[in-house]
């Protein structure tokens, strides 16, 4: 692995913990300034505004642009921003409008610098399959634990100390992230086509994900599976209180069962794509999470539970090292952002799809019908996609790409797989 390559996973890891920092601040300052349950809605949610409004767009942005240049400055954006609203709050100006709208410019700079982050890396590797699996599986690790285990209680802590000093804390892991960025080597800038529009841009960087199946299949399955996991994630506190007697500090260790499984998911995830084929790794990982989830819906017990989380976050782990590395490895350098951009779009409008069918669910049938319901569409969307992420059509795919060559931009990754 190469030098900057260990910089950009420092960067990413300061930075992973500086938003778990702040993804347990943001909601309780927002709680310490109305008990409205719309008005804490909007907070949350528009954090991930800008992903539904402008993911393509930003996607195609990216595809212009300097990668290494847009990461760094758009830290040192969301450094601004956060040591801004710092003082906000140690002035006590603090309002729920004004975390709104840094939720919402923090979401935006999110899209710049993942899209950007994901596009530089295949450049940074050699677009070697092998590399981005061993790079994409510690990155995962890294910010599982910086932004799951580390940075909230870290949040919660520093914010007793003062309402301003989770937002600076924030700040100063963009900027120090700002500058390890800064410092990695440059690659060779996408040149787009003369004369096409951004919208133009935009548009066929959308065509290329829905008109070639191995990549729609990539891309359908974390935004089925967002569907699932919200519904899950709505009902799951209800689930742990009312049907396995647990307070808060059990539902805690639910959640950290979870993020353990999402650890040992990542770093196996290489071995399972050895073993089985990066395609069949996929459908068994995909097939893992289902059944994991049915058996959280008929856990008689906190430890059964657990083991079903553990279990289910071990095949989210591995699914998003495995994705990714292999999209990275096939798809041209001159669409990775808007390739990238639109899979994690679809992602993201899928989520309160998620969040509404599970808590109807709940309510209607109760909460283990949720469960069970959500496990079942993962399982379906197992079936569903294997043929398209099948081995037969990554082998091909990864054939296409010429080991790290781009083919053309109007080349398809799966042309000519049955």
């Amino acid at each position: 692995m190469s030098v900057g390559f260990g910089r950009l996973w420092a960067a990413q890891t300061v930075s992973s913990l500086g938003d778990g920092v702040s993804h347990a601040a943001l909601p309780l300052l927002a709680l310490s300034l109305t008990r409205d349950p719309v008005a804490l809605a909007v907070v949350t949610a528009a954090g991930t505004l800008p992903w539904v409004l402008f993911g393509v767009l930003g996607g195609a942005l990216v595809d212009r642009w300097d990668r290494r240049r847009a990461m760094w400055v758009t830290d040192v954006a969301r450094a601004v921003l956060l040591a801004a609203a710092a003082v906000a709050a140690a002035l006590d100006v603090l309002s729920v409008a004004l975390l709104a709208g840094l939720a919402f410019l923090l979401g935006l700079g999110g899209l710049f610098f993942d899209t950007a982050a994901t596009a530089y890396l295949p450049d940074l590797l050699g677009r070697d399959t092998v590399l981005l699996e061993r790079a994409n599986a510690r990155l995962r690790g890294a910010q599982t634990a910086a932004s799951g285990f580390a940075g909230p209680p870290a949040g919660s802590a520093l914010l007793m100390v003062g309402r301003a000093v989770p937002l600076l804390a924030d700040a100063v892991s963009f900027a120090v992230s700002a500058v390890l960025v800064r410092s990695l080597p440059a690659v060779p800038r996408p040149v787009p086509r003369s004369g096409e529009s951004l919208v133009r841009q935009a548009r066929a960087g959308a065509s290329y994900v829905f008109g070639d199946r191995l990549l729609l299949g990539l891309a359908l399955r974390p935004a089925v599976g967002n569907i699932a996991f919200l519904a899950v994630e709505t009902v799951l506190a209800l689930f742990a209180h009312d049907q396995l007697g647990v307070g808060a500090f059990g539902f805690g260790l639910l959640l950290t069962a979870e993020a353990a499984g999402g650890l040992l998911g990542a770093g196996v995830a290489s071995v399972l794509g050895r073993w089985l084929g990066r395609g069949a790794a996929l459908s068994c990982t995909a097939a893992v999470e289902g059944f994991a989830v049915l058996g959280l819906a008929v856990a008689p017990d906190v430890y059964v539970a657990g083991v079903a989380l553990a279990v289910c976050g071990a095949g989210m782990g591995a699914t998003m090292v495995l994705g990714p590395s292999l999209r990275q490895a096939v798809v041209p350098a001159a669409l990775m952002g808007r390739v990238a951009s639109v899979s994690r779009m679809l992602a993201m409008c899928a989520a309160p799809f998620g969040a509404f069918l599970g808590g109807w669910l709940a309510a209607a049938c109760g909460v283990r019908a949720a469960l069970c319901a959500a496990g079942g569409l993962l399982c379906v969307m197992t079936v569903v996609t294997a043929a398209m992420t099948s081995n037969r059509r990554v082998e091909a795919a990864l054939r296409a790409a010429g080991g790290g060559v781009d083919r053309p931009a109007g080349g398809r990754v799966g042309e000519g797989v049955v």
